[in-house]
């Protein structure tokens, strides 16, 4: 079975690099003008789009894309992160930040999203967070 990210927004395909958190957000912030989420809600998705992304760098191999999708009419985006799959050693996996400043992202994201999960399998992941954007 493979998973496919559900996006009203074409999938964007991003290179395996720590930058790619940054051009996420600057895609995501241009989506969530245009569908006129508002600046603190919007906050909230480029918060989790970041951590989604610096995840997938820091612990997962390549491929790396990422999805926006909104629907006004349940007040949500929905975010997901497409992903090579684990890395398979710790040799493998980006080393960028020191020890202190790593795990917080799924805390972060615990407190910012109505849900959230993944989806895995060889070779493949797929991480998602649903957010309230419209209240």
């Amino acid at each position: 079975m493979t998973y496919a990210i559900r996006t009203f927004t074409r999938p964007w395909t991003l290179a395996h690099r720590p930058e790619a958190a940054g051009q996420a957000r600057t895609i995501a912030l241009e989506l969530l003008t245009r569908w006129g989420v508002s600046e603190e809600m919007a906050g909230s998705v480029l918060l989790t789009v970041s951590e989604l992304v610096t995840n997938s760098v820091q612990h997962a191999q390549p491929p790396l894309s990422f999805g926006l999708d909104c629907d006004p009419d349940d007040g949500h985006v929905h975010v997901e992160v497409a992903d090579g799959g684990p890395a398979a050693t710790e040799a493998d996996r980006t080393v960028g930040l020191a020890a202190d400043e790593h795990g917080r992202g799924l805390l972060i994201i615990d407190c910012l999203a109505d849900a959230h999960g993944e989806c895995q399998e060889a070779g493949h992941a797929v991480h998602w967070v649903d957010i309230t954007a419209f209240p």
